[in-house]
């Protein structure tokens, strides 16, 4: 199933048209407003299935609620003014549940237990330990935790009885030792059996069967090539594996091993990857979800009667994941768009009713006034076909030509997808055109093209981004004077790099928590990185060999005399994955060659904002910005001070 790389020699695959009319009359919304949407995730059924546990931050942070499903009645049942609490489960047989949390986006999380009588209860005590909820046995007697506790390079996975979750100091035993660098990915509901796996390469991987019984791992992913495997779920019988893998294909499908013959079959398969699978309580139902160019398809089969159940169309958006409640007769949907933050929604299998239990995009916002993303693709430099989304405001036409953005997604390895992200619809909504490239090495367009960067980062990559300039003047609605590149994580070091490395391409760069310095940042990497480090280094490159020289020499920090271009920099003081020297050194040689840099420094945030005051500012900022240094406005809105 091999599928080559197209290689395209036509021109532009535009998936737009400009437009000749005058330019639409919108309203135009303030940051605030836009984070007055709400964000909700999450949806655990309580164990009578009339409640959902869902998280939101409609407070300005993260908390906890509970949903009657019956009435849509809302209970807020975490309280948090500094860290976001997530809900992970209601307990199987009562209304307790467990939540976790950071402190100021360190990543080390805590595993909480929440009483019906609002007391939380530490169930992970211990500082400087990240910790996460793993979940339930099968009985329903215990639950599964992972914590790099005894060893702070790997996770361990511990099991704790839920009848001594109330005793003073709750007793969890250590039930797979991670000494090896194989993490766990999934666990028979007899308890016998563990799916194993481990990072080779960035493209190449082993799956192991773990034999709790005997204690034995069995290599069970022998293959020629390159392959990655990641176990989804075992059979209630014990008997087959579930994963996904891209053995012998470019695209990742589902496939089964049976335990005791070794014998494989495909499963499920399609031209995209398949992202996860999972069956219900008792196998009635299976879901698969597929990263579909760019957008989550999910389905459901009933394998009862070997049939797709047909899920309801829902006006406005499409259905990117599913819950399937115990009694399999509820389905929790969340409903995403790129237009509009996600909704939750419950379907009841039986009668076909379909209930919305959110609304929450902000009243005061006209939907009609946001912009749907569409997929594109353009030729890069070399020919190669790079798929995109492009968004362009309303108000934008050939006579009214506005300033263009290439966004740049996380990673490496990342995607920009069809979802809602506040920063681009609000600078859509205020005329800026965005086009979010999925440039050579970002995931969900194969195996092959996921690689096509290892070891090449900072250069054809970043081709691929200086060519969707070409796809922006092609629209006819951008003018080309005024285009800038802004992202976030890897992203932003592929802003560093244009700045750097294609000085005139790009007329400013933001730079929101992005690396600057590849030397620093592979050797600071946190020690729960360890499982994946060598797979890490394999696409990226070892800053302890020879790989130290093509690092430093892709490194912005290493270059920045070459930068003439304004530049903005948002940094979190918290960081683990960019450390704030990272930027703070960046800022500082940028600084000395007399070019105009902005430098937002969060003390109460990592990798990213958690908090909306913090992304309100952040993002309203960097508005203040590209409309001084991209639109020649100059400031035409305050916002607070962030340290600049």
């Amino acid at each position: 199933m091999k599928s080559p790389i197209k290689l395209l020699a036509i021109g532009l695959l535009v998936a737009c048209t400009p437009t000749s009319e005058k330019s639409a009359e919108i309203q135009k919304y303030s940051i605030a407003q836009f984070y007055e949407n709400v964000s909700v995730g999450g949806g655990s059924f309580s164990p009578d299935e009339s409640k959902l546990l869902i998280n939101s931050n409609e407070t300005g942070i993260f908390n906890v609620y509970e949903v009657d499903i019956a009435s849509g009645e809302k209970t807020q049942l975490t309280n948090s003014t500094q860290e976001s609490y997530f809900g992970q489960s209601y307990f199987p047989n009562d209304d307790r549940f467990v939540f976790s949390f950071d402190e100021g986006g360190n990543e080390n999380f805590k595993v909480f237990m929440m009483s019906p009588e609002g007391q939380a209860k530490d169930l992970t005590p211990g500082d400087s330990v990240r910790n996460g909820f793993w979940g339930w046995s099968r009985d329903e007697q215990s639950m599964y935790m992972m914590s790099n506790k005894r060893d702070p390079r790997f996770m361990d996975i511990y099991e704790m009885q839920i009848s001594s979750v109330d005793d003073e100091m709750p007793v969890s035993e250590i039930i797979y030792q991670n000494s090896d660098g194989l993490d766990v990915g999934a666990i028979s509901p007899n308890e016998r059996f563990y799916a194993l796996t481990q990072a080779i390469t960035s493209a190449d991987g082993k799956m192991y069967l773990y034999d709790r019984e005997s204690g034995e791992k069995t290599d069970i992913s022998e293959h020629e090539g390159d392959a990655t495997y990641n176990p989804q779920f075992f059979s209630l019988d014990n008997q087959n594996l579930y994963y996904t893998t891209d053995e012998g294909a470019d695209f990742v499908y589902l496939a089964k091993r049976n335990l005791e013959t070794g014998e494989v079959e495909t499963v499920f398969e399609t031209s995209w990857d398949v992202w996860y699978a999972y069956d219900s309580w008792n196998e009635k139902y299976r879901v698969i979800g597929i990263n579909n160019d760019a957008k989550t398809v999910v389905k459901i089969f009933n394998q009862e009667s070997d049939e797709e159940v047909q899920l309801p169309e829902i006006e406005g958006g499409s259905i990117s994941s599913v819950n399937i409640s115990k009694s399999e007769n509820l389905a929790r949907l969340t409903v995403s768009t790129s237009a509009s933050p996600s909704n939750i929604y419950v379907y009841n299998f039986e009668t076909g009713e379909l209930k919305k239990l959110t609304n929450t995009l902000n009243p005061e916002i006209n939907g009609e006034d946001l912009v749907e993303g569409k997929v594109v693709r353009y030729q890069s430099f070399d020919g190669l076909e790079i798929p995109a989304i492009y968004y362009q405001p309303k108000q934008a036409s050939a006579e009214n030509k506005v300033p263009g953005l290439v966004w740049v997604h996380g990673g490496p390895g990342g995607q920009s997808r069809l979802s809602y992200f506040a920063l681009v619809q609000y600078l859509v909504n205020h005329g800026y055109v965005v086009l979010a490239v999925n440039n050579r090495g970002s995931g969900g367009y194969g195996k092959e093209f996921n690689h096509l960067d290892d070891k090449n980062h900072g250069d054809k990559d970043l081709k691929d981004c200086v060519a969707g300039k070409d796809f922006l003047a092609s629209t006819g609605v951008v003018d080309m004077e005024k285009v800038g590149i802004i992202g976030g994580s890897y992203g932003g070091y592929m802003v560093m790099a244009a700045l750097a490395f294609e000085p005139e391409a790009f007329d400013v760069g933001v730079n929101i928590f992005g690396v600057t310095n590849w030397l620093r940042t592979l050797k600071s990497i946190p020690p729960y990185w360890e499982s994946f480090r060598k797979a890490l280094y394999d696409e990226l490159g070892d800053p302890t060999t020879e790989d130290s020289v093509r690092l430093y020499e892709i490194s912005p920090l290493f270059h920045t005399q070459n930068v003439t271009k304004p530049l903005m920099v948002l940094q979190g003081a918290n960081d683990v994955r960019v450390l704030q020297v990272e930027s703070d050194e960046i800022v500082e040689g940028v600084r000395a060659n007399g070019v105009p840099v902005e430098y937002v420094v969060f003390e109460d945030e990592g990798h990213g904002f958690r908090k909306n005051e913090n992304a309100i500012e952040g993002y309203g900022q960097i508005k203040v910005f590209l409309d001084k240094y991209l639109k020649g406005e100059g400031e035409m809105e305050t916002t607070a001070s962030g340290g600049m």
